[in-house]
């Protein structure tokens, strides 16, 4: 479960797309503090504005709770504004090697401070 989990990061953090939609059931449901998404292509879609500032992820704690998996990390950013991580606490369903739930939570200001400003 929790190699699925850590594929679909590092996959998503890094630019490929199609090989992070691979790891998602269709009816994929997403909760974060910035987009909610009741199917894949709506996470996908949603996300889609994000690929180019992804710089990937730094691991701090990955566990396993049946078909639940719990992780924390760094998610690096670069964008005009600047460059700089943000702390993610995630908590992932997975059933068939495909990520069936995300809720995701971190500080939004801190995410924000790093995008640029029109």
């Amino acid at each position: 479960m929790s190699s699925t989990v850590e594929t679909f990061l590092t996959r998503f953090t890094s630019g490929d797309g199609e090989g992070a939609a691979e790891l998602l059931d269709d009816s994929f449901s997403f909760q974060g503090p910035m987009l909610q998404a009741d199917n894949k292509v709506a996470f996908l879609e949603g996300t889609a504005p994000l690929a180019p500032m992804l710089q990937g992820f730094t691991m701090h704690r990955l566990w396993e709770d049946g078909d639940e998996v719990g992780a924390i990390y760094d998610l690096n950013v670069a964008t005009p504004a600047g460059a700089g991580s943000v702390l993610v606490a995630e908590w992932s369903v997975v059933r068939d090697d495909k990520l069936v739930s995300q809720r995701i939570v971190f500080d939004t200001a801190a995410f924000a401070a790093l995008m640029p400003q029109d």
